[in-house]
Parts: structure tokens; sequence; C-alpha cells
């Protein structure tokens, strides 16, 4: 079995400053089945959920569609359905899919280099890799497991011309 981690450089978890208005801690906000007729209610779900985690704006949007073309491979390369979980635990958002499908070709195991212009496909786990804070992978003959997480966006500072302090 394979497997990776990544983190973006220079988004760390944690932090001083502690989040406001969450969804509580440590449960998990989806838990679920899906196939290829489910796919726009997961997003919807996922979008829902992490919108009353406090997650907002592009990193709200660039996680969904992340979560989302993980969602998709699952359904055209991995047998047509498998499980969602999200949940929030600390500072951060956690989405785990999982398929029992073929396993992932070893070319896309690593963070994937930028998909040609004229290239077909081939842009789910790039965009994950773009769009999260940690992609992680296992995979085998008998299923794949893709974990996501991004922060979740903390307060905002108080100064009227920045963003929220990290």
């Amino acid at each position: 079995m394979s497997q990776g981690v990544r983190s973006v450089p220079g988004r760390q978890p944690g932090g001083s400053v502690a989040p406001t208005l969450r969804a509580p801690r440590g449960h998990d906000l989806i838990d679920r089945i899906f196939g290829r007729e489910e796919i726009t209610s997961v997003r919807h779900e996922v979008t829902g959920s992490l919108a009353a985690a406090g997650l907002a704006g592009d990193r709200l949007h660039g996680f969904v569609l992340a979560v989302n073309e993980v969602v998709t491979n699952v359904v055209l390369h991995a047998g047509g359905q498998g499980r969602i979980t999200l949940r929030v635990a600390g500072d951060s958002a956690w989405c785990t899919v999982t398929d029992s499908g073929p396993g992932i070709p070893s070319p896309y195991l690593s963070s994937p280099e930028a998909p040609g212009a004229f290239e077909v496909g081939g842009r789910g786990i790039w965009l994950a890799y773009q769009l999260c804070d940690e992609v992680t992978m296992a995979t085998g003959p008998i299923g794949t497991t893709i974990g996501l997480r991004i922060a979740l966006d903390l307060p905002f500072s108080g100064r009227p011309d920045g963003p929220a302090v990290r």
C-alpha cells in the first residue's frame, strides 16, 4: 500500500487566536455512502456543513471543489460508489473519501504536475493538492482512501484593511 502526506508550505495548523462560532468539534458532520446520482447533493451537504463550521469565501469554494473532484473520481474510476466523512477537529475540517476500486495508478501518487492545456482529465488530484492544506492517500488493490484537510478561517483581526490574522 502506498501513502503520501503533503502540507502546503507556510500553512501550519493552529495558532493563538481562538475560532468563533463553529460547529461542534469532534463529531462527523457527514458520514454517508454516495454514488453517481448523489454527487450534487454531497457537494451541497459539504458546502452547508463547512459554512456552518466557519469556512467562507474562496477557501470554502476551493475545498468544496477539491472534495467534488475526489468524489467524482470515485464514481468514474473506482466502481461508482464510495463513502464520504466530513469532520471538524481542532481548527481544521477533515474530509475522507473511501472507495473499493482498484487503486490509484502510481503516476498520480506524488504531488502531480499541472496537466497540459489540451490533456483530457487528470486534474482532480492535482486540484486537490492546489486547494487543500493537506492531502493524504492510502491506496492498494482493494481500494483507496483520500484525506483532505483545510484550516478553518480564523476570526477577523479587527484591522479594517486586512484579513484575519493567522
